[in-house]
Parts: structure tokens; C-alpha cells; sequence
């Protein structure tokens, strides 16, 4: 830690009046949001929180750059490796335990630093969650049989006739989204879509402070993203998927197994890509999901944007939080 941190760590702080401060680090895939957390660490009172849908699973570390065992030694990080591959997450789960997480580190006089790209996530944080009814396990039970033996379009088009809403803008082959809108019309009688559009009054109890990591040059972006791939494949991914296929009951249906690369994977080790198209399929998974970030991203308020090609990048944030008047408590 600089000088500057430990004085900033040390010196008499005023416990806060209001709400305690909180920093949202959001940002495209290979935009360096986990190099510019830890070193956030370094002059700020942080514990990191992974706002992360693939990092909380356990045995995924290569295909979801989770942070390594120097970097969980340096600073503390939470909501990683929560679950197995062939387990469930869910946003609401993740909602509940970053509450529950972030208290906790305010309470120790530190900062949450919600660092990730799941947009979907942070998202909950700010708005809260729609009044959905809970997973139901004989009705899920009850889909998955009928898609069986009708196939998952047959059952889109089940829900266009229920909810069109809801099937514009969800794919014929995403039977994991297709699954949970009917399960909960069947359970309520109402479209997924009616719920959905309900306003939410939810108020986040920090003072957020929402940096936003944005590339100057989309295509230098991808050329990240491409040579991060291949980074990956070079430390083992394929010989990950491999292991992961062998220890659990798994189906490329999975949640996990559809994670960007994992899924591409998954299709090269069951002979249906060679691994010249894996990589083609899985570089342009990849772009599509850093688009949809930055589309996400683009729909936010009040929210800091930095250019993550930036060579000053670090110290340009580092300029930027030391005159937020960032609130923490002090610790007795």
C-alpha cells in the first residue's frame, strides 16, 4: 500500500451521518477491471465483491480470469467460488449475500468495491427485484418433460402464446429463460413480463460511486479479448472443461456450461467444432457479450466513465475517488 493509503487508512476519520460509500467498478470483458481493483486496494480501504455470474463457481478459475492466489492474499474478495458447476445462481441469491457482504465490510470501516461485468447484478443492487415467484421444482420438472418430447422452440412458441412480451426478447434456444417465464405463468396466471414492468421502489443504503470502464477504440477491445483467449487456452481451459465434464452431471444446458468459452469448449470436446471454429465461436461470444456490457453500461445514470485503453488509467481513477469525499467508518 502507498503512503497515501496508509494515511488515508490511519488517520481520525468522522463516522458517516448518512450512508457509507460504496464503489461500483463496471466495465466490458479484458476492460481490466480486476488489475484496476487491486490497485484501487492500494490506497483505499477496499474489499473487493465479484460481481460475477461465472467466478462463483468453484473449479471455474481459468475461462473466468478468476483473480489469483497473490491477488486473494493482497486484498480481500467475496462472492467467488460459492458453488459447484452443476448448482444454480441466482440474482436474487446474489443480491442477498452483496447486501449482506457489503454491511459487513462497512461495519469493518472498510469500503465495498463491487468490481464485474454482470451487468444484471449491479443492476439488482440499484432497482431491487421484481416480486417473482420462488423456483418450483415439480413445475420445472413438469417443462423439462414436455420440451422432451416437444423440443425448446416448440416450447418458445407455447410462450409467445402466453406471454409475447416476455418471447420477443428471449431466444428459441434459451430453454433456461424459456423455463422460468412459463414456470411462472403457470405459477401465477400472469405474464413474466406483467411483474417485470411493475416500478420497484428499493433504495440501495450506500453513497454509490459508479465508474464505468469504457473503450476509446472498440476494436482494440476485441484484439484484447482475443489475445486474453488465447491466454487461456495456453494456461489449460480446454483440460478445465475436461475435468469439469468428468466430476459432475453436466449438459451443455447447464448455466454454467453456457457461460462465453466454456460453452465453445464444452461443443470442440464434444466433436461438434473443431478448434479453429471453437476459438472463432468463442471470440465472437465474447464480443457480442462486451457489446451488450457496454449497451447496459450506456443505459446507467450518473455514472463515471474512463477510457480503459488508457495507458494513465489507474491514476486517473486514483485522481478521481481521492476527491469523491469517500465516507467509511471508523472502526473502535
Amino acid at each position: 500500500m502507498t503512503e497515501q493509503g496508509r494515511r488515508i487508512r490511519n488517520e481520525k476519520k468522522v463516522t458517516y451521518s448518512h450512508y457509507p460509500s460504496a464503489i461500483f467498478l463496471m466495465g466490458p470483458t479484458a476492460s481490466g477491471k480486476s488489475g484496476l481493483a487491486l490497485h484501487i486496494a492500494r490506497y483505499l480501504p477496499v474489499e473487493i465483491i465479484s460481481v460475477d455470474s461465472a467466478q462463483v463457481y468453484r473449479h471455474m478459475n481459468i475461462g473466468t480470469a478468476k483473480p489469483g492466489a497473490e491477488a486473494l492474499a493482497a486484498t480481500p474478495h467475496h462472492l467467488i467460488d460459492l458453488i459447484d458447476p452443476h448448482e444454480h445462481y441466482s440474482a436474487a441469491r446474489f443480491r442477498t449475500e452483496a447486501l449482506r457482504t457489503m454491511r459487513q465490510i462497512a461495519d469493518r470501516g472498510n469500503i465495498p468495491l463491487l468490481a464485474g461485468g454482470t451487468m444484471l447484478y449491479f443492476k439488482t443492487l440499484l432497482e431491487g427485484l421484481s416480486e417473482l415467484p420462488s423456483a418450483d421444482s415439480d413445475m420445472r420438472a413438469a417443462i423439462e418433460a414436455k420440451a422432451r418430447k416437444s423440443s425448446w422452440p416448440a416450447m418458445h412458441q407455447e410462450l409467445f402464446r402466453l406471454d409475447p412480451v416476455s418471447a420477443e426478447r428471449i431466444k428459441p434456444t434459451d430453454s433456461q429463460r424459456i423455463q422460468r417465464a412459463l414456470e411462472v405463468f403457470y405459477l401465477t396466471g400472469k405474464p413474466m413480463s406483467e411483474t417485470l414492468g411493475k416500478p420497484k421502489n428499493v433504495s440501495l443504503p450506500y453513497e454509490v460511486v459508479k465508474i464505468a470502464l469504457v473503450p476509446g477504440n472498440r476494436q482494440a477491445l476485441h484484439q484484447r479479448i482475443a489475445g486474453r483467449f488465447e491466454q487461456m487456452l495456453k494456461h489449460g481451459l480446454i483440460d478445465e472443461v475436461r475435468a469439469i465434464r468428468d466430476k459432475f452431471y453436466l449438459s451443455d444446458e447447464n448455466p454454467s456450461m453456457r457461460c462465453v468459452g466454456y460453452r465453445q469448449v464444452w461443443m470442440h470436446l464434444e466433436n461438434a467444432t473443431d478448434a479453429s471454429r471453437m476459438r472463432e465461436m468463442a471470440l465472437a461470444a465474447t464480443r457480442q457479450l462486451a457489446k451488450r456490457q457496454l449497451t447496459w453500461l450506456r443505459s446507467m445514470k450518473e455514472i463515471r466513465e474512463f477510457d480503459c485503453l488508457q495507458e494513465n488509467l489507474p491514476e486517473q481513477v486514483k485522481t478521481y475517488l481521492l476527491n469523491t469525499g469517500l465516507k467509511f467508518t471508523e472502526v473502535s
